[in-house]
C-alpha cells in the first residue's frame, strides 16, 4: 500500500517519503480501516520532529486523524464492525497518511452514510475536544462571554461555533483581517486582529471592563499570560494546546488574588476505562447530530493529496493555514 513514512526525526518535509509498505495486521482489539480522509494537525508535526508525547522511533507513519472504512479485524473484535465506516485516532506508528492504518476498535466512532469522509475527518478532533472544553470542563453557561483564540485555526473554529450554538457571546481573535472575516461568518459576535490590537484591553471595552467567563486556549505561552488580564471573576482559563511554542507558567497567586481556575484538556484522559469511552460516544453522537442539522461545519481550508501533505504539515507548522487541512486518498 501506499503510505508517508519517517525514517528519521525531523521537520516533516525533510523527513516524510512516500513508500510502497505491507498493510498492518490489526493486533487483539484492534482494526485495520482503509483511509476515505485523514485530516492533519499541528501533533503530526511534532511526532515528526520527535517533539510530541506519543512520539514513536523511526520509521513510521504519522497521521492522527482518519475517516475511514473497516477492512480487517484483530482478535476478540466484534464481527459487526466489518465494513463499517469509522472515525478515530490511529494507532501509531501506523498513523493515517498511508491507503491502510490501525484504530482500536472501542475506540472506532461511526461516520453516518450521509456524511463525507473529509467532513467527518476535519470535524474529529477538533469539534469533540471542543464541545468537551467549553461543556465538560468550563460549564459553560448560555449569555457568558466566552473568548477564543486562533478563532480561524481547526479547533478554534469549532470552538466559535459551539459556543454560538450554546448561546454564549464569543468574542474570538486571528492575526489577519481575512481571519477575523472568517470568524465572524462562523458564529464569532466579535474578533479582534491580535497583531495589531491589545486583545485583552479589547475585551475588557467589550464586556464594560468585566472580562471573559471562559477563555478557550490551543495557543498557551504569551497568549495565556494576556488572558489572565482580561478573565472575568471566577472566570475559567481551558488549556487545550501550546501551538505558540512556549509551555507557560502558572502564577498561583495570580489565581487566588483575581478568582479565577486554570484547567486543561487531554482528551486522552477519556479513553482509559469505560465511563470515559461511553462519555466520549456521547460526545461524538452529539456533534454528528449537530452536523447533519446544518448547526456546525469544519472549515476545511485546503483539501490535498497524500503527496501533498509533508508541504502542507510545514505550511501548518509555521501557522500558514486556515481551518483543517484534509487529505483525500
Amino acid at each position: 500500500m501506499r503510505a508517508l513514512v519517517a525514517r528519521t526525526l525531523g521537520e516533516p518535509e525533510d523527513v516524510l517519503e512516500p513508500a510502497e509498505i505491507p498493510p498492518p495486521e490489526p493486533g487483539p482489539g484492534l482494526v485495520r480501516v482503509r483511509v476515505g480522509a485523514a485530516a492533519l494537525n499541528l501533533p503530526d508535526v511534532l511526532t515528526c520532529r520527535g517533539a510530541y508525547i506519543l512520539s514513536p522511533e523511526p520509521p513510521f507513519t504519522p497521521g492522527l486523524e482518519v475517516s475511514g472504512t473497516v477492512v480487517a479485524l484483530g482478535p476478540g473484535v466484534d464481527p459487526g464492525l466489518l465494513g463499517r465506516r469509522v472515525v478515530s485516532a490511529p494507532e501509531l506508528p501506523d498513523g493515517g497518511f498511508a491507503e491502510e492504518c490501525l484504530f482500536v476498535a472501542q475506540r472506532a466512532y461511526p461516520v453516518p452514510d450521509e456524511m463525507d469522509h473529509v467532513d467527518a475527518a476535519a470535524m474529529h478532533i477538533a469539534f469533540n475536544s471542543a464541545h468537551v472544553a467549553l461543556h465538560r470542563r468550563a460549564g459553560l453557561r448560555p449569555g457568558e462571554t466566552l473568548l477564543v483564540h486562533a478563532g480561524a485555526g481547526g479547533v478554534g473554529s469549532a470552538a466559535i461555533q459551539l459556543g454560538a450554538v450554546a448561546g454564549a457571546r464569543v468574542i474570538a481573535t486571528a492575526g489577519t483581517p481575512e481571519k477575523c472575516r472568517l470568524c465572524r461568518d462562523l458564529g464569532a459576535d466579535e474578533a479582534i486582529d491580535y497583531r495589531s490590537d491589545d486583545f485583552a484591553a479589547a475585551v475588557r471595552d467589550l464586556t464594560g471592563g468585566r472580562g471573559a467567563d471562559v477563555v478557550f486556549d490551543p495557543v498557551g505561552g504569551d497568549v495565556f499570560d494576556r488572558s489572565r488580564r482580561c478573565v472575568a471573576n471566577e472566570g475559567r482559563i481551558v488549556l487545550v494546546g501550546f501551538a505558540g511554542g512556549r509551555v507557560q507558567d502558572v502564577r498561583a497567586s495570580h489565581v487566588l488574588m483575581r478568582n479565577y481556575t486554570v484547567m486543561g484538556l487531554y482528551m486522552g484522559a477519556y479513553a482509559v476505562d469505560a465511563a470515559g469511552r461511553a462519555f466520549l460516544y456521547r460526545v461524538h453522537a452529539e456533534v454528528v447530530d449537530l452536523r447533519l442539522q446544518g448547526r456546525i461545519h469544519p472549515v476545511v481550508g485546503r483539501e490535498i493529496t497524500l503527496e501533498e501533505v509533508p508541504g502542507a504539515l510545514a505550511d501548518l507548522g509555521a501557522r500558514r493555514t486556515t481551518g483543517k487541512i484534509v487529505a483525500r486518498l
